[in-house]
Parts: C-alpha cells; structure tokens; sequence
C-alpha cells in the first residue's frame, strides 16, 4: 500500500512540474461552430470572439477554388439558394494566430416566402394634397390605426397607393425574410404611378417626360437581429447621386398650418439653405395637408434633395411637364419599364458616398426626393402601392 501510494504521489508531482513548466496555453472561445443550417434567405451572422490584427473570410466553389469574400471581422450570410457552402476564416495574431473552418447548409424555408410587403414598420408623410386622403385619415385616427392603413394598403398583393406628401416624407417596409443581393442582378422592384405624357408642348425634350415624382431609397440590414429598423441606413446611389445639381444631408421643416391661412401661404416650410417657401393648397383637395395624426408642430426630414424636375412647358402655369431621372428613383418611370422602376442592393452607400457591401437586406425606406411645386398640380410627392423581392418566385408561378 505505500509503495503504490508513492507511485501515485510520485505522478502527481510529476504532472504538477510538467503543467508549471510549459508555457501558458490561452483559452479560445472562437463563439463560431463548425456546422450551420439555415433556411435560405435568411440572414447568418458570424462574430469571432477572438480579436487579432486582421481577419480574412475565404469562400469555396465546388471545385475546391479559392476566392476571398470579406476582410471585415464579422461575416453575414444569406443565400437565395440551397446548398453546401464552406468558408475559412484566418485571423492575424502576432502570439495567437487562428483558423477556422465553417460550413453551412441552406435548405428550402419550411413556408413559402411571399415576394410582397409583409409588414409597414412607419408612415410618416410631410404635408401634400393626397395626405389624409391615400390612406384616409378619420377623426380620431392614432399612429398606430394609420400605420395600419399604410400596411393594408401596399402590404401583400394589395395594390393600393400611399402618399409620401412634399420633400422628406417616407415609408418603411419590410418582407417575410430577407432580401439577397444577387451579384449583378436587381433585387426588388416597386411601384408607383408615374407616365409619360402622350403630348408636350415642347417636341424636343425627352419623351421620358410625363408625372414623375421621384423617391430615394434608402436600405438597412437587421444587423442586430430584432427584427425593428434601429440599424444604420444606406442610400441606394442613382443617377443623379453624384451630380453637382444634388444636396446631401439637406434639412427642411414644415410648421403646423392654420387652416385659414390663404392657398398660396399655406403650410410654412424653412430649409438648411436658409431659405422659406411654402406648400401651396390648390383647389382639387380641400382637405388639411397636415397630416392630422401628428402631434407635433413642427415636422422635420432630412435627406438628399434631387434637382427639380418639372418644367413650365406652357409658359403660362397650364401645363407642366415633369421629367424622369435616369435610373434608381420609385415613382420615377412607369412600372412597365421594369429596368427603371427595379433596384440593386449593390447601389448602396454610407452616409459620405462611400460604396458599402450588403449581402442582404432587411427593411426599405422610400421619400419624396425633390422640393417643388408646380401651380395647379400642386406640390410634387412620390406615391407607391406595392414593392415586390425578384428573386422569390410569385405562388401562382411555382410548382403545386
């Protein structure tokens, strides 16, 4: 008995040096698994735990080639296709460096996904003629009943037009899952009501002049996963982002009217430039423009303001011709020209122009992009009745 507890003593001692010895071993909780299933266009978000100096995602093709994806430290997934789907990362670390490899399966959503509007998350229009109309506003109307409207309005298949009012007036929406960005592809279109003019005044001008009321779209990815939009928004850059003639991060606010007030001194609006204006009431919409679910006096936007785009072809105030931007607008060409009313995830950029990779997206922001009006017509607003994924196929079409 003492010679055996000896022994055991003995190996004991021995493990002891043998672990006081060697050097020390950090402990890495990668917070990554090697295995994931996912449904398709459904978002995964990857974070590493361990930091390092720089990070390096790695995809494979089906021929085991090569190519690298991210160099961010947190990888997004989405896929708008099933299948196997495996990555390395690589982390730089002077003491530690690390690899790791993933591998995801997609499979097919259990429900089919709905190409169409799921849910209106705000409504949240600046004072026009069509406000309180499209949707109706009725006497004792919260936010919540009017969000509500909005939803039922341009939520599913329902094709029913909402109004953004004058400049900065907006609507966000969302879908069932989240929107992928497909390389070299548009990804969502929506709809609205522009034409063009069968008649102008003016033969020369462009024959893509008619109604159009041109909307910004805005996007964002539900980054932190609660289902709200509180994540940073991304500007889809169109063809007029970049021209001299557009102000970014331009401001405006609109004052609460008295409704006695003369049609052409109507809702009182200040803006960032210093200048004051007003939006005019014409005779064809009588009703408040203010939209009467709002509490506050004042209601303020800010965004990037595009040029006008109306022209008095007439001369005289009785026919005014407003003419389409190139590309990337709602409201901007008729929904037929199915190239200029679709957009690209691609197009993104932050807040100073830079150009930002979104493999997908969860929420879509549209407002009234320009600040004018145009005599009778009244004030310009984009309106919108349905946006629709382009790569979620519609139920009729799929196979029973």
């Amino acid at each position: 008995m003492k010679k055996t507890a000896y022994r055991v003593a003995s190996w004991c001692l021995t493990a002891m040096l043998f672990v006081a010895c060697r050097p020390e071993i950090p402990l890495v909780n990668l917070g990554i698994d090697d295995t994931y299933v996912v449904a398709r266009m459904q978002a995964l978000v990857l974070h590493p735990e361990f930091s390092g100096s720089r990070y390096m995602w790695t995809a494979f093709d089906s021929a085991g080639n090569e190519s690298v994806v991210s160099e961010e430290r947190d990888f997004v997934f989405c896929s708008a296709t099933q299948g196997e789907f495996r990555f390395r990362l690589q982390i730089e670390d002077k003491e530690n460096p690390y690899t790791h490899e993933v591998r995801i399966t997609v499979w097919e959503e259990e429900v089919a996904y709905s190409p169409y509007i799921a849910r209106v998350y705000e409504y949240r229009p600046a004072p026009g003629q069509f406000v309180n109309l499209m949707p109706v506003y009725e006497n004792g109307d919260t936010y919540a009943d009017m969000l509500k409207k909005a939803e039922e309005s341009i939520g599913g298949t329902n094709d029913v037009m909402i109004s953004l009012g004058a400049y900065g007036g907006y609507v966000t929406f969302g879908f069932d899952h989240s929107v992928v960005n497909v390389p070299g592809q548009y990804d969502f279109k929506i709809y609205g009501n522009a034409f063009y003019a069968a008649e102008n005044p003016n033969p020369d001008n462009p024959d893509s002049g008619g109604s159009s009321e041109p909307g910004i779209v805005m996007v964002s990815f539900d980054r932190n996963q609660n289902g709200i939009p509180d994540d940073p928004w991304y500007e889809l850059a169109g063809s007029e982002y970049r021209k001299p003639q557009t102000k970014h991060h331009y401001r405006i606010a609109y004052e609460r009217p008295d409704e006695r007030n003369a049609d052409t001194a109507y809702i009182r609006f200040t803006d960032s430039e210093g200048k004051t204006g007003y939006v005019p009431r014409n005779a064809y919409h009588r009703q408040s423009y203010y939209p009467q679910w709002v509490g506050e006096s004042v209601l303020n936007f800010e965004g990037t303001l595009l040029a006008n785009n109306a022209v008095d072809e007439s001369g005289n105030g009785s026919y005014y011709v407003l003419y389409a931007y190139d590309w990337g607008y709602v409201d901007n060409h008729p929904n037929e020209v199915a190239d200029k009313s679709s957009f690209n995830i691609e197009w993104a950029v932050d807040e100073n122009g830079n150009s930002v990779h979104l493999p997908c997206i969860d929420f879509v922001r549209v407002y009234t992009g320009v600040s004018q009006s145009c005599g009778w017509l009244g004030e310009t607003s984009t309106e919108l009745s349905k946006a629709e994924d382009l790569h979620v196929e519609k139920q009729d079409n799929r196979k029973q």
